[in-house]
């Protein structure tokens, strides 16, 4: 019966609108349209015509045929509609039970049969409303997470703005410094051209002197010339008798060995004068290269508000438990990845402190190994005695207590040293290189001693 339908529908539909024929016309040529359809088609033509072979249309067509149009109607209350939505699609029974293994309303014919055999089944208000608690209660995770994600996105936009008011004030910071050597640079460079164009007014002074000097020379020595091949020109007699006085005009003047352009290369050195500016210039390095984070200070350890000086406390000092703090001991804000760094510490008459440097990664809250093994490169006086990691360094003297530890980093040639400024010796060295970034490390034990960080002169290196 289907088939027939489908094959009857062929012959009921429109070629314009692709439906069943409503107030169905026909034209001469046997062809069908709906009356609407083709009235339409007609109104974009000069001409009519049939929409489906073109042949011109005369005006007594299109004619009606009342028993095709009731065909028509016939045919459309036959034609089988769409399934309900609430209707089983398989047995066209109503929708009355909802399966949870195959999570799809079915009805109860479905229920009976093998498919959902030993299947979980319920009632479909049930199941929507236990289905709807539970989508409820995932909402609200997820509503939770998307106000975690919206908070983290805020801190996130704060971060940033924070972040570019800090490149702000890093930045004018850097333009007042650099500022500082431009300024030194130009007073050193005015200083120095005063210095020049005076030497070389008294330079210049001398020469004309000298120019003076020499032309009255010439001068006197070219008259005297003159009058010598005079007095040789006249009689015998006279020569001789004007002999004595020619002989004295014969007498030279002396002549200087050098030459200005000598002099002036002998006085003016520019690369004497570039160097000294050098050596000067690092002078205006007021604060130290390094300097230390608060945030990293163990509950110990109380950093200075310039951040340059940390001392060891009796009592724990309250402090926020955040990822950058360490167990024992405090790090600079200043990590290191490259390039050739120097500080000082001052340690006087601590007796128990720790310098170096340690890795990025290292777990921070606990004890470190006092090895590189451990990524902690680090040199100690610790019980009166100095040690390399936790091993003695026998060559220094107790009686040379240095008073200041220079840390001398050399990150590509992967060395840090220690050494004693004041003596410029070497106290203990690590070789071997830096898997990855270090930040320097400080530590104290020894109460109201601190340690404090300053910038190497690094004409004493």
């Amino acid at each position: 019966m289907a088939d027939a339908l489908s094959f009857l529908e062929e012959d009921f539909t429109c070629l314009i609108c692709c439906d069943t024929f409503t107030d169905p016309v026909t034209l001469k040529c046997s062809h069908s349209l709906c009356e609407e359809c083709l009235q339409r088609f007609w109104r974009t033509q000069d001409v009519p015509q049939c929409p489906v072979c073109r042949k011109k249309c005369s005006q007594d067509e299109p004619t009606k045929s009342l028993a095709f149009r009731a065909l028509c109607e016939s045919f459309k209350k036959r034609k089988p509609t769409a399934v309900s939505g609430d209707v089983c699609p398989e047995h066209k029974e109503a929708l009355k039970l909802f399966c949870f293994v195959d999570k799809q309303p079915i009805c109860v014919v479905c229920y009976t049969s093998k498919k959902h055999e030993n299947h979980k089944c319920s009632p479909l208000e049930e199941a929507a409303g236990n289905l709807k608690g539970d989508l409820k209660k995932q909402m609200d995770r997820l509503q939770e997470t998307l106000d975690k994600l919206k908070k983290s996105s805020e801190s996130c936009i704060k971060q940033a703005e924070l972040s570019k008011e800090h490149t702000s004030v890093d930045e004018n910071q850097i333009k007042k410094e650099f500022e500082k050597l431009h300024q030194f640079l130009r007073d050193e460079e005015e200083k120095q051209i005063r210095s020049l164009r005076k030497e070389k007014k008294l330079q210049d002074e001398k020469l004309k002197a000298r120019m003076k000097e020499l032309s009255k020379q010439i001068s006197d020595l070219s008259e005297n010339m003159a009058a010598i091949w005079q007095d040789m020109e006249a009689e015998n007699i006279t020569f001789l008798q004007n002999y004595k006085d020619s002989l004295k005009k014969l007498k030279r003047p002396s002549v200087p060995n050098t030459t200005p352009e000598q002099e002036v290369n002998k006085h003016h050195h520019i690369q004497t004068m570039i160097f000294t500016t050098w050596a000067r210039m690092q002078n205006l390095v007021e604060k130290s290269p390094v300097t230390l984070d608060p945030d990293t200070a163990s509950d110990r350890l109380q950093v200075s508000q310039d951040c340059t000086s940390v001392e060891y406390k009796k009592k724990k000092i309250h402090v926020s438990d955040n990822p950058k703090r360490l167990y024992v001991g405090v790090l600079a804000s200043q990590g290191f990845s490259s390039g050739v760094h120097c500080w000082d510490v001052e340690v006087r008459n601590n007796n128990n402190w720790t310098l170096g440097v340690v890795g990025e990664t290292v777990n921070r809250k606990y004890l470190y190994k006092m090895d590189p093994k451990s990524r902690f490169w680090c040199f100690r006086y610790v019980d009166y005695e100095y040690k390399k990691g936790n091993k003695p360094v026998s060559h220094i003297n107790s009686n040379e207590k240095p008073n200041v530890i220079r840390l001398h980093l050399d990150f590509e040639k992967g060395e840090l040293r220690f050494i004693d400024p004041f003596r410029n010796r070497s106290l203990c060295t690590y070789t071997g290189g830096f898997p990855e970034k270090v930040f320097p490390y400080f530590c104290t034990g020894d109460v109201d001693k601190p340690l404090n960080v300053f910038a190497a002169k690094k004409q004493n290196l």
